[in-house]
């Protein structure tokens, strides 16, 4: 009879070609004794920070160029979803062995829905994240003192024409892009089954962040990343500038929220496995 239900279970739920990490602890206090966990902190701390330099420095000399009347029309709107894809691309593909390259709290959140990270992880990257993108804000400002204030500071904020429900919808939907192709790129079962393609998991994140600033940077400047935008907002420091910050909290929050739910309920179906599972065994 026991031999009965195993070759049954074998045909329901057959051996997998990939590994499943079990989901990470909700509350580990055992990662505060850790050296690796510290330094996973540091390399978010760090990465944020020079996330922020280039970007802000980048929307700032554009808008120099435009203002300067001269021939060079500046990067424009390509070029500057380029400096923050590319940037996500690069410091991802460096700090993904050591914290796993969120650089993002909105990331962060949605990978501490789906079981990715514990609790206490996740809150001090979110700490790091922020604290990295004030510095790394504010080394953008010493650097272009005289033209930081004047051309805003690369702060997010509603843009004229737009209302805040429009930029609301657009940051949930655009963060929703981000994570969902996080937790794509970075899915073992993916990674088993195109093995045989050389696929470099930052390359799809790094674009997803392109292709989304290129969506709504006419919108809000394209924020999608929480630190990014308290960063920006806490060294410019504009009544306008934080009137509008929630939609750069929340959008993030709900569209991150979403993708995981998303990828880990809908495409991998993990409620209706467990379920299976729990069936299978009563």
């Amino acid at each position: 009879m026991a031999e009965d239900v195993e070759i049954q279970e074998q045909r329901e739920y057959p051996a997998k070609d990939y590994y499943d990490p079990p989901p990470a602890p909700f509350f580990d206090r055992r990662e505060l004794t850790q050296w690796s966990f510290y330094r996973a902190i540091i390399a978010e701390f760090i990465a944020t920070l020079l996330f922020l330099y280039i970007t802000v420095l980048t929307i700032i000399g554009n808008k120099r160029q435009i203002d300067s009347g001269t021939k060079c029309d500046g990067v424009g709107i390509i070029g500057v979803a380029w400096a923050f894809g590319g940037m996500i691309f690069i410091l991802v593909y460096c700090t993904a062995g050591i914290s796993g390259g969120h650089i993002n709290p909105a990331v962060t959140f949605g990978l501490f829905l789906g079981r990715k990270v514990s609790l206490i992880r996740a809150l001090l990257y979110i700490v790091a994240q922020c604290a990295g993108a004030i510095c790394g804000t504010g080394l953008a400002k010493v650097f272009q003192k005289a033209y930081y204030n004047r051309y805003g500071g690369g702060a997010n904020f509603v843009a004229d024409g737009c209302n805040r429900g429009t930029a609301l919808g657009a940051e949930i939907i655009g963060t929703f892009v981000l994570v969902y192709t996080v937790f794509s790129a970075t899915d073992p079962k993916r990674n088993a089954r195109d093995s045989y393609i050389p696929v470099l998991a930052p390359l799809p994140i790094g674009f997803a962040v392109f292709v989304v600033h290129l969506a709504t940077i006419p919108v809000t400047g394209t924020g999608i990343n929480p630190a990014r935008s308290f960063g920006a907002a806490v060294i410019y420091n504009d009544d306008k500038i934080w009137d509008d910050q929630w939609i750069f909290w929340v959008g993030p929050i709900v569209g991150a929220a979403g993708a995981a739910l998303y990828h880990q309920y809908i495409l991998r179906a993990s409620a209706i496995k467990s379920l299976g599972s729990f069936r299978s065994h009563t």
